[in-house]
Parts: structure tokens; sequence; C-alpha cells
């Protein structure tokens, strides 16, 4: 029999019962035959586009106030050359197309996100972990065991066991410490700066200047600048520099605390720079804390001094040779490069009168305040280097700015550094552990 000739009506369809209404069995079945024959098979896409992202909640649950738009009009035919259905030109926020026209915009629009290429950090176990706790440092003492760090992490039993270590939980507790001595201070306010901490300072100073000294090569590639490498050869034959920040007698430890400072401006074969290069910098100041070169009197000045003193030249190997995102997590991610800045900068606007944390929306605020404090500057390196609305290209940071206030944003960004930066394998495999920062053998927290 020819397929036009199947009479579709004697078909048995599932769900329908035939015995208590023939003619609704025959209307549906015609219904369901017209729709198999008329509607196209729909691609992945499509199906995720309609499905929705199983990672946001859903805003028409029950007991929303969401109002869902309209159902979108039928298919444009194939030889429709790019319009909708409606007559006018089709526009979809993330440039796909699928064929569909988009809802009427109403008038408190807001972008649709870009898919993240990364998943997104697991809330939920952020929002439950307990908030990391400042802690002393703890001092080493002669006779010295210095030893060239290496890597031992490898697996997450690995992380588990360096942050139930020790120097796992005082290496937090130092980052924890250096957020609260900037808590509620500019970075331009006064602080006590011993001789180490203008020493770093300098040291910084240098290395900013070799960038004038070593001018991007000429490409037609924007990331990824080939000279990056001669400004990192130079960097690895300055071992020198720590003899500006230690004094004679712990000029043993240079192989030890070296390797820490020599990561902690990216990867020359690579041509790249994030979170763990900053991790390493933080740990090149732990070591320093644990030989009595920094102090407690110093974490101030550390951050809005030495910190931010790195942050900025940073900021300028970055825009200068373009290095490319280590271990992103594309839109998901608070920052391509950095992480420790929120945090940082978060813990300064603590109780702050006037600003807020919705206020970064505000551009009068970021082009005059940046300078003081460092979330802000961050959020406005971030719009200044990605195009679009920032609910596009960081919803992390979007999201973060309907957070009542800032002592909830600050304890937040605590526990996301340790969730997302140093319980992540593929960041922490690179982090190296000496006699100073030992991720198994036990520390003298007496001293």
């Amino acid at each position: 029999m020819a397929d036009s000739e199947i009479n579709y009506t004697a078909m048995p369809q599932a769900g329908i019962k035939t015995e208590e209404s023939p003619t609704k069995e025959r209307q549906a079945t015609e219904e369901i035959a017209e729709k198999t024959a008329s509607t196209p098979e729909k691609s992945a896409a499509q199906n995720h586009r309609e499905e929705g992202n199983p990672m946001e909640e859903n805003p028409a649950a029950e007991g929303s106030t969401f109002q869902s738009p309209p159902p979108p009009p039928p298919p444009a035919p194939a030889a429709a050359c790019g319009r909708c259905p409606c007559g006018e030109a089709a526009s979809f926020p993330n440039g796909g197309g699928f064929g569909l026209s988009p809802p009427p915009v109403p008038t408190n629009y807001r972008p649709i996100r870009a898919p993240a290429l990364l998943t997104p950090p697991n809330t939920q176990a952020v929002i439950l972990a307990p908030v990391p706790q400042a802690q002393k440092v703890p001092l080493v003492s002669a006779p010295f065991s210095f030893q060239i760090p290496r890597r031992r992490i490898s697996s997450p039993a690995d992380i588990e066991h360096f942050h139930n270590s020790d120097s796992g939980r005082a290496f937090l507790g130092f980052v924890v410490a250096l957020s609260e001595s900037i808590r509620g201070h500019k970075i331009s306010d006064e602080c006590f700066e011993s001789p180490a901490v203008k020493a770093i300072v300098e040291i910084l100073g240098i290395m900013d200047g070799w960038i004038d000294e070593i001018p991007p090569l000429q490409q037609p590639a924007r990331y990824g600048n080939p000279a990056f490498r001669q400004w990192q050869e130079r960097l690895q034959q300055g071992q020198e520099l720590m003899d500006r920040v230690l004094t004679q007698d712990l000029h043993a430890s240079i192989p030890e605390i070296y390797p820490y400072f020599g990561d902690s401006f990216g990867n020359a074969m690579r041509i790249d720079y994030g979170t763990g290069h900053e991790a390493n910098f933080a740990a090149w100041l732990f070591c320093l804390a644990r030989l009595g070169v920094l102090t407690e009197n110093d974490y101030q000045a550390v951050v809005s001094r030495v910190f931010v003193k790195y942050l900025g030249l940073m900021r300028r190997l970055q825009t200068t040779y373009w290095l490319e995102p280590a271990g992103s997590h594309g839109v998901w991610g608070l920052d391509d490069y950095h992480f420790l800045p929120f945090v940082f900068g978060s813990s300064q606007l603590v109780d702050h009168k006037y600003m807020k944390p919705k206020s970064i929306h505000n551009q009068d605020i970021l082009d005059n305040f940046s300078d003081e404090y460092l979330y802000l500057s961050c959020v406005a390196f971030v719009k200044k280097v990605k195009k679009g609305h920032l609910a596009e290209h960081s919803p992390m940071i979007d999201d973060i700015s309907a957070v009542p206030n800032w002592g909830k944003v600050n304890s937040g960004m605590l526990k996301m550094y340790k969730a997302e930066v140093l319980e992540k394998v593929p960041i922490m495999q690179h982090f190296l552990f000496g006699s100073l920062l030992n991720g198994s053998e036990p520390l003298d927290l007496s001293i």
C-alpha cells in the first residue's frame, strides 16, 4: 500500500482509550500524523534551548511571579534569507539562529548569558562550607633544613591531605589574615612599611621596567606574544633579587623560596597566567612570613603596597604580551587571571557607608574609586577588556552584586577561593612543597 493510502485512523495510538471515545481517538490520531509529517527533526541545540539550562533555576516554577513569554512562532522556511516570520531581522543574544524568533523584549531586559565552556562552580558546596578563619603563621627556627620544593599533588586525595595538614591550614589562614588586615582601609591609607615591604615593592618595580626594555614582537596572533619568553628568561636569571629582601643569614633559603617567586608571573612555554601563578605569589609571601621577614604588622602593607604593585605588574604583562588565561572558568569565573583581588577588595568595602555590592553597576563609582578599592579595580578591568553587558560575559560578578552586603561577599569569596582554586587538581598539581610549605609533615604551631 502506498504511503498516501495508509489509513492513519486504523493505527492504534498509545495512551488513547478506543473503547470509550472512537471519535476523539480518530481526531487525536489525525493530529499526531499531521505533526509527524510536518515537524522537522530538532537539532541538539534546539532541544537544549527549549529544555533550558539545568544549572539555572526555573523562573517559571510554582510560586514564582515570573511570566513566561508567549510561545515562539513556527520556524521560518529554509529559503528565508535570515529574517524571522514576522518580517524583521532575527537577532539572538548568543549569535545563534535555530530558526526561532526572539520573544518580545521587556522593559527590564537583561542579556541572555552566553553558555559557559566549563561547568559553573559547585555553588551548593561553597554555600555549605565553613568560612575559613585567620591563623598565625608559625615561624621556622634554626637549624634550618631548606630543600628545593617539588610537586606532590596529582589527585583529589592529595588535595584533601594537603588541606588537612598543618601547612594547608596555615597557608589558607595566612590569606584570611591578609584579607582581614585591609578591612575598611583604602589603598592609599597610611600604614607601617617595613624595609622588607619596601624592598619587595622595589623588586616589582624593577621587573616592571623590564617590560619597557622588551617590547612585544609584531605578529598576526593577538594572544601569546613570544617576547614574554625573553622577559621570563630575565626573571629566571634574577635570583639575586632575593638578596634585597633576605638578610645574610637567610640566603640559604633562596633555592627553596625562589621557585615560588619564579612561578608567580606566568608560564614561559605556554605564555599564560592564571590563579595558580597568583597562588604561588601568595605562597612566596607565606614563606617570607615563616622566615620572619614579614610580620603581622606588615600585613596591611603587604596587601595595599606589595599585592597592589604585583597586580599592576601582572595587568601590564597581560595586556602587553597578551598572556593566555590559564585554567579559566570561562564566563563562570570572576576574572580570567586573578582571584585574590576580589577577596582583599571585598574586605576593603565591608561596612562602607555608601558603596554596596550593587554599586559596581555605577560607572561613575568605578571611574572615581577604582584606584582605592581592589574589587572595583577588578570590575573596571573586566569591563575594559571584555565587550558586552556584565551579565553576559561575567555572570558570577553580576550575580554577586545582588548580595546585600560586603561582609557576605567577603566570606563567600574566601570559601570560593578555597573550593575553586586551592581544591582544584588542575591548578594545584603545579603547586610546590618544601620545608617551609610542607603538605605532609606537621608544623611546630607553638612558635
